[in-house]
């Protein structure tokens, strides 16, 4: 059955429901399965179908399949305009390029609007609108159903109040949306050594509602971590492309979050939708590739030939909160795992034909491991054994990986992301490789990493390619280290990390939209026209071999690409 309007937005926002991210074309077996279900269309490709939480067990994977599950995503951050060549490039009038008559899309932590870096020299607002996903007393996008949106008008009307936030309540209190708006696109303020990229450009904003409590709860997230879910970071999507279309004016999207679940190879529900975004002609679509290099998170394994095993080796620090773990076996070998606690305990692994579901309790640790499998998983074909650990104990737990399979491929596992879990925990033989983020893997929009322009040196936490199915990414480095950014009180601080990269990469896009469709040089410029530019013009170190899984193509040089044009042409 299909719920009315109404409520479907308490569905949305309500704890009471849990959520699936699904293809449309699934919608109607979930409604049949769950006579209690209600669907929303996110877009003509993706839906949202919600039942009652009650409903939602430990058993919902094995049921419904691993892809139905909304992904969880978390931040990724912790006198670059003369290292990236725009200095050089705006003393060519030509070339005089400051992201006039673009956009820029974030979705974020919200903005604080306030700020005079985004507002013009009569104290009027550059941005267009904002979507507050999680005030729910105002009126919503037209065509969505939560949330309230804010306009230029109302804003600039509070901007004349002495209690603004009585007249526009939204606010920004992490401040990471309002360091991306302002990298990418805020006014300059030179007394305080900030240069904002694309300064004539406009925002468009929307700040993100948090991840629900189940779903935290089911994937390990720790209580209080910065967490948001896939539905409502789709939605925030599509409100940007809406803008977009109904503004025309061209776009350049940042996408400044990240996650470590899922097989990382650019598939999947969200990345189909978002690599559609970035094909359309008149957005730039810009991903931050992480923050997970040397945070030994990552494993890859390659079964013994002799002894038909791999030995992986976790350590679980002190004190260690509830965590998940992924496993990701390319097809056709099958992978079962036994599982040794510290006391050493063991656990015989399944050897699974079929999608299942196991608890593990040990007993001298007190721990409980629920096991999904996934023998092929819906949307890559790759097998999935997905560990979920509650009160896990502290000490060297040993997993012991058996493939059956005549090719060898190899397996990867990936830990959460910074944020999610400890640094005391981590695997003993890690692989810093293929830790882009997994939205970051998608091979259409421009995954942007991080390096100092101080020394030219990568970013020593950067995160590194290349897809687990060797497709380069990341794309291009930007300045990301030790980058002066706006604060909440008005005031500026530097900031480090692969969203700081993206932010400016992203300030980047809407020059060179500016000059491509606003101009009309290349008026179906979008991000897969762009990514090549940006590759042709990217600065090369002559002694190291391009692309590779820290630079990508090189570092960022926007005045180069115009060199190269002109030397191509």
């Amino acid at each position: 059955m299909i719920i009315i309007a109404v409520e479907n937005v308490n569905r949305i926002v309500s704890e009471d429901y849990a959520d699936f991210v699904v293809e449309t074309t699934q919608v109607q077996s979930l409604l049949q399965l769950y006579p209690d279900a209600a669907s929303v269309p996110i877009n003509f490709q993706i839906s949202l179908v919600t039942i009652p939480v009650a409903l939602f067990t430990n058993q919902s994977v094995v049921k419904l399949g691993y892809n139905v599950l909304p992904s969880i995503v978390g931040l990724v951050s912790s006198n670059s305009l003369e290292a990236s060549g725009i200095s050089k490039l705006r003393s060519f009038p030509t070339f005089n390029l400051y992201g006039t008559g673009t956009l820029i899309g974030i979705y974020d932590t919200g903005i604080d609007y306030t700020n005079p870096i985004f507002q013009y020299a009569d104290g009027t607002t550059r941005i267009v609108s904002i979507w507050d996903q999680t005030i729910q007393s105002g009126k919503p996008p037209e065509g969505f159903l939560y949330g309230t949106e804010y306009t230029r008008e109302q804003i600039n009307e509070a901007l004349k109040s002495d209690n603004p936030f009585e007249l526009v309540p939204t606010r920004d209190t992490i401040g990471h949306g309002t360091m991306v708006a302002g990298i990418a696109g805020g006014n300059e303020s030179p007394g305080n050594d900030f240069y904002g990229v694309a300064t004539g450009a406009e925002f468009v904003v929307v700040k993100l509602k948090e991840a629900k409590k189940y779903l935290k709860e089911f994937q390990c997230i720790p209580e209080g971590a910065i967490a948001y879910q896939e539905n409502d970071f789709a939605f925030a999507l599509q409100y940007l492309v809406h803008n977009f279309a109904s503004l025309a004016r061209p776009m350049a999207i940042c996408t400044a979050f990240g996650a470590s679940e899922g097989p990382h190879d650019g598939r999947g529900t969200f990345n189909n939708y978002s690599a559609l975004v970035a094909s359309t002609p008149g957005i730039a679509s810009i991903f931050a590739a992480g923050n997970e290099g040397n945070a030994r998170r990552h494993y890859f394994g390659m079964v013994n030939e002799r002894t038909g095993i791999d030995t992986v080796e976790l350590n679980v620090g002190e004190n260690e909160g509830d965590f998940s773990m992924q496993l990701w076996g390319e097809h056709p070998n099958f992978y079962s795992v036994d599982i040794i606690s510290p006391s050493g305990e063991m656990i015989q692994g399944r050897v699974i034909r079929k999608d299942d579901f196991q608890e593990v309790k040990f007993v001298f640790e007190k721990t409980i491991i629920l096991i999904d499998y996934q023998v092929s998983e819906v949307q890559t074909g790759s097998q999935l054994i997905y560990f979920r650990f509650r009160n896990p104990a502290k000490g060297l737990w040993k997993f012991i990986v058996h493939e059956k399979g005549d090719v060898r491929i190899g397996f990867n596992i990936w830990l959460p992301m910074t944020g999610f879990i400890s640094d005391n925990t981590y695997f003993t033989s890690s692989d810093p490789y293929t830790t882009v983020s997994a939205y970051a893997n998608n091979p259409i929009p421009i995954t942007v990493t991080a390096y100092n322009p101080e020394d030219d040196s990568l970013y020593l936490e950067a995160s590194r390619g290349y897809s687990s199915i060797g497709v380069v990414t990341p794309h291009i480095a930007a300045p990301g280290v030790n980058i002066v950014g706006p604060t909440l009180n008005h005031g500026f601080a530097e900031f480090t990390g692969s969203s700081v990269a993206a932010a400016y990469a992203t300030g980047v896009a809407a020059m060179l939209l500016e000059w491509g469709v606003v101009k009309y040089h290349l008026p179906d410029m979008n991000s897969i026209e762009m990514k090549i530019l940006l590759e042709r013009g990217a600065k090369r170190d002559t002694n190291l071999q391009y692309p590779n899984r820290e630079w990508g193509y090189g570092i960022l040089d926007v005045y180069n690409v115009f060199n190269s044009l002109r030397e191509t042409s």
